[in-house]
């Protein structure tokens, strides 16, 4: 199961490695449609990378942080830095993909 995060354990949870952020909301149907792929994410890449979410409703700091005006965003950091982003619900390997290139 992926993490839920809020502004208290952000930044501690993508500070070193390589995690996926997905910044969504439980109303958003496209944000409903990425939680399955997601959940396969976090999984596959158990012990490798973290896959996480946040809830732009109850952590709306962390949405406005990173410039997040849609939803889903899934943003990748390594070592805290954000090296890459996504918008819209996206395809598994693409995903995939973009995590194994950080690692």
């Amino acid at each position: 199961m992926t993490k839920q995060l809020t502004t208290e354990t952000f930044a501690k949870e993508i500070e070193s490695g390589v995690t996926l952020v997905d910044f969504g909301a439980t109303w958003c149907p496209p944000c409903q449609m990425m939680e399955p792929i997601v959940e396969e994410l976090a999984q596959e890449f158990e012990g490798r990378a973290s896959v996480t979410k946040v809830d732009v409703d109850q952590s709306p700091e962390l949405a406005q942080l990173f410039n997040v005006r849609s939803i889903p965003t899934l943003v990748l950091f390594k070592d805290g830095k954000p090296v890459d982003a996504t918008l819209g619900v996206q395809p598994k390997k693409v995903l995939a993909e973009k995590i194994s290139s950080q690692l």
